[in-house]
């Protein structure tokens, strides 16, 4: 069996680190889906009860704001994934 070096063991982690947060940013779209399903039938709703508007739009902005905490926290993993990679660390501890 082949022996690897450990800047290769550090870069395979830095490899997948990155796919992992590409993977991370596909979570993103669910949000946009859902947000702009939500502004749709808000529209909808207002057209067809110009009086109950305000309520409306007040519900519409806080369905996407709790929608808009998953892309959020996709974005952060991803982010914690490319630059600060605690993973890579952890690996360089395991063989001093």
């Amino acid at each position: 069996m082949a022996e690897y070096s450990l800047e290769q063991g550090a870069a395979l982690i830095l490899g997948c680190s990155a796919i992992g947060a590409g993977i991370a940013m596909i979570a993103g779209l669910g949000p946009g889906i859902g947000q702009g399903f939500a502004a749709g039938k808000g529209a909808e709703g207002v057209s067809r009860q110009p009086g109950a508007a305000g309520t409306i739009t007040r519900t519409m902005l806080m369905g996407a704001a709790v929608a808009e905490t998953t892309g959020i926290y996709s974005l952060f993993i991803a982010i914690m994934l490319v630059f600060a990679n605690p993973l890579v660390s952890k690996y360089m501890n395991l063989f001093k």
